[in-house]
């Protein structure tokens, strides 16, 4: 296993004030490469989509701001309910699909307008919908809490359901103490899912009936891992408190799986999750192990994909 440490992304140095373009950093491209989000905004999910605009949703009152990735303009477009807005995808619609943490729901929002075009009430006991993948035709969130999927079905139109479909776990993976299923993504054959343990650190191959097999690591793990990539066969996993990804490559089925780099990097403060522009990833620093106050400050940085 080889490890690959990139160079130090230099974050802005001053803070977003909403509506104005701060001083970023930028690569040659002329996208950003880091920049400050809003104190006290806590965030965790991030999503990007074909146009250059980076989403995110924060843990403290569900707020969705988009920043532009040219211009590093900031602003709101979608006040939260006052619970986490937690992971995030984006459609080919660009509506964003939006994990909503201990608040047991997903919305799905229309970022032309930030109109909340659907709200699903997943879940009435505690809960922790933590993240969203989009295959398979649906949207899929993980619960860390409660070993279940959530399944909106999407009709070709991309036409909303009324409802979520509860999709048991069942299989190989077993819940425990602390967080479990986290991060999701497709297979790179596109029929299932993959999902990662965060307290265990183990990856599930997860058939769309529930059915979980452990994928083969060779002995590796990636404990504390977030956000998962696809790219091809290489899935790229955020281990948060490790400060890292890492990046594994799969078989054609996803049933095993050889870790081939980690990188870190010295801007990293506790990354959750991932997005690709531009020949690079995007990550929220979500800041974990710094207390949470209406003036902590936060960023986002980028690495070149490994």
């Amino acid at each position: 296993m080889s490890r690959r440490t990139l160079a130090i992304v230099i974050p802005a140095l001053l803070a977003v004030t909403l509506g104005a373009t701060p001083a970023v950093a930028r690569s040659h491209s002329g996208v950003l490469t880091s920049f400050a989000l809003p104190a006290g905004f806590q965030p965790e999910g991030i999503a990007i989509g074909e146009r250059p605009y980076a989403y995110f949703g924060s843990r403290a009152d569900g707020d969705i701001i988009r920043v532009g990735l040219v211009t590093g303009e900031t602003r709101v477009i979608n006040q939260g309910p006052g619970t986490p807005s937690l992971g995030l995808k984006l459609d080919k619609r660009e509506r964003l699909f939006v994990a909503g943490g201990s608040g047991g729901d997903a919305r799905v929002i229309d970022t032309h307008n930030g109109k909340v075009l659907r709200t699903y009430a997943l879940q009435t006991v505690p809960s922790f919908i933590n993240d969203v993948a989009l295959t398979g035709g649906a949207a899929w969130f993980t619960d860390s809490a409660n070993p279940v999927l959530f399944k909106l079905p999407l009709d070709r139109k991309g036409k909303l359901p009324a409802a979520a479909v509860r999709v048991p776990l069942t299989g190989a993976i077993k819940y425990a103490a602390g967080n479990n299923a986290n991060g999701i993504a497709p297979t790179p054959d596109g029929r299932a899912l993959i999902v990662v343990q965060s307290n265990t650190g183990k990856l599930f191959h997860v058939r769309y009936d529930g059915q979980t097999t452990e994928i083969d690591l060779r002995g590796d793990n990636v404990v504390n891992g977030d956000g998962l990539w696809l790219r091809g066969r290489t899935l790229y996993v955020v281990q948060n408190r490790l400060n890292t990804i890492t990046e594994i490559l799969l078989n054609k089925d996803a049933t095993a799986g050889s870790v081939i780099s980690r990188t870190t990097d010295g801007s990293f403060d506790v990354p959750t999750t991932i997005a690709e522009y531009g020949k690079r990833f995007y990550l929220p620093n979500a800041r974990f192990t710094t207390p949470a106050t209406p003036t902590t400050p936060y960023d986002a940085v980028s690495v070149r994909i490994p």
